[in-house]
């Protein structure tokens, strides 16, 4: 049961994430309204929620700081950095910071958010800088005053993606305290489901392509690739540390579990599996190959 000092940190806490989730949608030059379409959340309940008669969903958050341009992590903590459930990204794989007003901001996100959905479903070379203009409803003119080439626009699309997978760990992970389930949720969260689910994996298809055959793009890939990685890794480490996970090699189990996962994402984008399919391989191999036997 709820102590009474432990429900007044509670209180404190609910209170001081209301007052950033209102200061990110101030910032962010959008009015509610549109934070609440963003989110797909009906205008009233996200008024309650910011009234603090209604809790906000590790979902809705997720879509809240996608909307505004900030981090679940700044939202939660008030700092981006660590919670201690998942990597902290390097400053130079998240969006990059720019000092410029918040009109300006909204701009620049719309304008990376739109280009997002049209490499991922069309492609990055059959997409035109006039194309991603004209689905931000802005001019050429105006994407070249905030980006000078598409290559550019697409790397910024990579810096989105590792922000949506962060947010999504951030907002979720902290709320399984066992490392197994944690581990297994993580999988759930990489899975290719839904529109957004594989429009986010088909960005990172893209980009493994871009390094096979680019060194340019290998460095990128590689330090937002580590911060994934070391999220698995750490709670391996973790659930070693409370006897749940094998005690073998946590270099070599993760190796493993991050090949596997990367190998179904591939089959699930190319239509062999379904990603109902893909987690059911995931878990079994979970159950079957990094869970302790007495567990």
């Amino acid at each position: 049961m709820e102590s009474q000092e432990e429900g007044a940190v509670q209180a404190e806490y609910r209170a001081a994430l209301l007052v950033r989730v209102r200061t990110a949608i101030r910032n962010s030059g959008l009015a509610q309204r549109d934070v609440a379409r963003h989110i797909g959340l009906d205008e009233t309940k996200l008024s309650k929620a910011l009234k603090g008669t209604r809790r906000f969903r590790p979902d809705e958050l997720t879509q809240l700081a996608t909307a505004a341009g900030v981090s679940v992590n700044w939202l939660l903590s008030g700092t981006d950095d660590g919670m201690g459930v998942s990597a902290i990204p390097a400053a130079t794989i998240l969006p990059t910071r720019h000092s410029e007003d918040s009109d300006h901001a909204q701009k620049r996100r719309t304008i990376v958010e739109q280009a997002w959905w049209l490499f991922a479903e069309r492609g990055y070379s059959s997409v035109r800088i006039s194309d991603i203009a004209a689905a931000s409803g802005t001019s050429d003119s105006t994407v070249h005053y905030y980006f000078r080439t598409k290559r550019e626009i697409f790397a910024e699309a990579l810096r989105y993606s590792v922000k949506l997978a962060f947010d999504r760990q951030i907002a979720e992970l902290h709320l399984y305290p066992n490392p197994v389930d944690r581990l297994k949720r993580l999988a759930f969260l990489q899975l290719p489901a839904g529109v957004r689910g594989r429009a986010e994996m088909s960005i990172w298809l893209q980009i493994w392509a871009e390094a096979a055959v680019d060194p340019a793009w290998q460095e990128g890939h590689a330090q937002s690739y580590r911060r994934w990685s070391q999220t698995v890794h750490d709670i391996i480490v973790d659930g070693q540390h409370s006897g749940c996970v094998i005690a073998v090699d946590a270099d070599e189990l993760t190796q493993h579990l991050t090949a596997l996962i990367d190998g179904l994402i591939i089959k699930v984008l190319t239509g062999m599996l379904t990603s109902d399919q893909m987690y059911e391989q995931i878990e079994k191999f979970i159950d079957r190959t990094v869970v302790t036997p007495a567990s």
